[in-house]
């Protein structure tokens, strides 16, 4: 299989993290899906990453959708509580993670708008959202080693690729000081292997986007 990914993507690197997690091979294809020479609208109509092209052709796009593909297909080691109210609190962590990444990029680009076209209201409402989201995870994990249970899923993945995300696209927003116990969850997290191999850098957006 081959996953097309951009280094700093959040979504991106929550599947690289689960396949690397179950041990499941792919060839790592890293574009700018901003950029005009992308492949991505050959893949995905909708012009998003990660996508992941299947041994048959077949492509796969929208993360949790990937997601949910891979833990189905690659059952073992299972990433997804068995019990079913930990699988519904495992999909709340995911569902909220992907709320603050949405905010937050949507925050990013907007910043890259010429200042005399920002919306102020419009960032304030997507940080109001970000900051808003972070509380709520600092709150539910607390000192927690793992988001649900005792064992690492893959809410804990989800949580992880906002928090990565901002300290490489969105440094100001603090969240680490504000939030220790986020902060340490984070670092324990951050020193698994999978981690290690996924950690976002920045990329160049060559083309205009906004």
């Amino acid at each position: 299989m081959k996953l097309i990914s951009a280094t700093p993507s959040p979504y991106a690197r929550k599947v690289r993290i689960q396949l690397l997690e179950k041990g499941v091979p792919f060839e790592l294809v890293t574009e700018v899906p901003w950029n005009d020479d992308t492949t991505v609208p050959a893949y995905n109509p909708l012009e998003k990453l990660p996508v992941l092209i299947l041994d048959d052709g077949r492509a796969l796009y929208e993360s949790a959708y990937i997601l949910e593909w891979i833990e189905r297909m690659h059952p073992q080691p299972a990433l997804m509580p068995s019990d079913r109210d930990a699988y519904l609190e495992a999909r709340q962590y995911m569902v909220l993670a992907d709320g603050i990444c949405d905010a937050a990029l949507l925050l990013f680009f907007e910043r890259l708008r010429e200042p005399a076209h920002r919306s102020e209201p419009w960032m304030a409402r997507q940080l109001r959202k970000v900051d808003r989201g972070l509380e709520a995870l600092a709150r539910d994990i607390g000192t927690r080693m793992f988001a649900v249970g005792d064992r690492f899923t893959l809410a804990d993945i989800s949580v992880a690729a906002p928090l990565g995300w901002l300290k490489v696209r969105a440094p100001d927003i603090d969240w680490s000081t504000r939030h220790p116990d986020l902060a340490r969850y984070y670092e324990r997290h951050s020193q698994r292997e999978s981690f290690i191999k996924t950690v976002p850098t920045a990329q160049v957006l060559r083309d205009k986007v906004v």
